[in-house]
């Protein structure tokens, strides 16, 4: 059933503030970020491709593979090295491999590399799972907010 077939009382419940006539503008306008290309806001669907293939990468490759450890005996192991991927690439390349793989990189909303403290941040927020999963209408979670970061296209 489309918005137009149902109740007036439910269009703006079921289709969001959109569907009541409220313009929020597209993902990162108020950031200034452009609508498509490189510097606009990534969208979910590469953000989480690359934190999959970074987690497999930190799971497999180099928990499993290099370290010869079980990750399901020691669950602890791979979540300190994807924190430690993620402190360091993002921290000198402002992108991780994944992130690479699928076009996106971290930058502060100045544009530029985010720095060590935000980096920090950002990734202790990510490795608790919950701050990543609350977004706003620019796409950014709560890590990105508290780390003044923003994914976009590169």
């Amino acid at each position: 059933m489309s918005s137009r077939q149902q109740p007036r009382w439910t269009q703006t419940w079921l289709g969001g503030v959109r569907s009541a006539g409220v313009d929020l503008g597209y993902p990162g306008e108020r950031l200034g970020l452009p609508r498509e290309g490189s510097g606009a806001v990534a969208g979910f669907g590469r953000r989480i491709g690359a934190i999959v293939i970074d987690w497999l990468i930190c799971t497999w490759a180099i928990t499993q593979g290099l370290l010869r450890i079980d990750p399901v005996q020691q669950g602890w192991v791979p979540i300190l090295i994807f924190a430690a991927e993620y402190v360091l690439l993002v921290g000198t390349m402002g992108m991780t491999f994944g992130m690479r793989l699928l076009g996106v990189r971290v930058a502060a909303l100045d544009g530029g590399r985010p720095g060590f403290v935000s980096v920090l941040v950002r990734t202790l927020l990510l490795c608790l799972a919950v701050p990543a999963l609350i977004w706003d209408r620019d796409q950014r979670g709560l890590h990105d907010r508290a780390a003044n970061t923003v994914v976009v296209r590169m």
